[in-house]
């Protein structure tokens, strides 16, 4: 899927403002981290793994004539949290995102992550 392609690279590298243009307008984001979500506080988050993980990876993705299901490990400076996300995928656009974090691996390696 290249749509899916094109958002993996989008947010791993940092470019938001591409990640941002494959998101429909009426995007439905959810996540498990103790905050309120929309598209653009999902996208500040994805920003900031970006900026201060040592590395993003995908270690799993099964794809879906809608969507993916993708597994990354997100490698911190002390160690690495798991992060698990599914897309909806509607034509060229990403019509559902939902995140699981590994809230635990989250506080304690990326500390302040989803604080406003």
């Amino acid at each position: 899927m290249d749509v899916v392609d094109f958002w993996i690279r989008s947010w791993t590298s940092d470019d938001l403002p591409g990640a941002r243009k494959l998101l429909a307008p009426d995007v439905e984001a959810e996540w498990n981290l103790d905050a309120p979500v929309d598209d653009e506080e999902m996208l500040q988050v994805l920003h900031r793994i970006a900026a201060f993980a040592d590395g993003v990876s995908v270690v799993a993705r099964t794809d879906a004539v809608d969507g993916s299901a993708l597994i990354y490990d997100l490698t911190a400076p002390f160690g690495t949290a798991r992060l698990v996300e599914f897309l909806g995928v509607d034509g060229q656009s990403i019509n559902e995102v939902r995140h699981v974090y590994d809230v635990t691996a989250i506080d304690r390696f990326f500390p302040g992550l989803y604080a406003n």
